[in-house]
């Protein structure tokens, strides 16, 4: 990959470039609260912790309404139960889904705009590529990335969903790039890095909280790392 051409960096979104407002666990236990259980959040987290495995890779979750809720609510509920709470109704865990589906639970990480804005005037592409609900690139253009990204190629809509390769392939065709012309940076193994790859794309692991080491892919802990990696490898841009 050294040496190569980068002209367009696609990015994911959840874990990446915006998070729930305050964290996961906060909402969680704020949206609890406000339903008369209390439960702390470091409850939550430790539980939410044990049960993100529930997520299988081969599940299309997110390429329509009901296959999001049908997720979400149960992985909603295993967290429930993980900390202990009652939820025989499903009340709970259809709580949950809803207060997590508002965009404005969401807010960019602090690192996430300037780096954009960087690259951009840098001349390069930027995308989106995400396993989400339709909904989310309403949040996106609230947040005033409208005028940074390109396009947005989100699952949701497109009705295909990472790891499949196929959804990098439709990104590199809108960008008019080849897959070595293109970075795609994004928090997961086995979502991003591992099927961006395989179209010779250079992945960009995320590792906000140091989960992973040893990997074959360029890693960073900040966005702020991604441009001089960028920078430093890249011979052109786009136009």
């Amino acid at each position: 990959m050294l040496g190569s051409r980068v002209r367009a960096v696609f990015f994911d979104v959840g874990e990446t470039l915006l998070h729930p407002r305050p964290s996961f666990a906060a909402l969680f236990a704020r949206t609890l609260a406000a339903e008369g259980v209390p439960v702390g959040e470091d409850v939550v987290e430790r539980a939410a912790a044990g049960v993100w495995s529930v997520y299988s890779a081969s599940q299309a979750w997110s390429v329509s309404e009901e296959a999001s809720r049908r997720f979400w609510t149960h992985v909603y509920g295993e967290v429930l139960r993980a900390a202990g709470v009652q939820d025989p109704t499903g009340r709970l865990a259809t709580r949950l889904y809803e207060v997590f589906a508002m965009g404005e639970n969401y807010e960019l990480y602090p690192d996430a705009l300037p780096v954009l804005e960087a690259l951009a005037a840098d001349g390069y592409l930027l995308a989106v590529v995400s396993n989400f609900e339709v909904w989310i690139e309403e949040v996106l253009l609230s947040l005033g990335l409208g005028r940074i990204f390109r396009f947005f190629v989100i699952s949701g809509r497109e009705g295909v969903e990472k790891p499949d390769p196929a959804i990098y392939a439709i990104a590199l065709e809108r960008a008019g790039v080849r897959g070595e012309e293109a970075a795609h940076v994004g928090d997961s193994p086995v979502l991003d890095a591992e099927p961006a790859s395989r179209l010779g794309i250079l992945p960009i692991l995320v590792d906000r909280r140091g989960r992973y080491r040893d990997l074959p892919w360029p890693r960073v802990t900040s966005l702020v790392e991604v441009r001089p990696l960028l920078n430093g490898r890249a011979s052109g841009r786009a136009g």
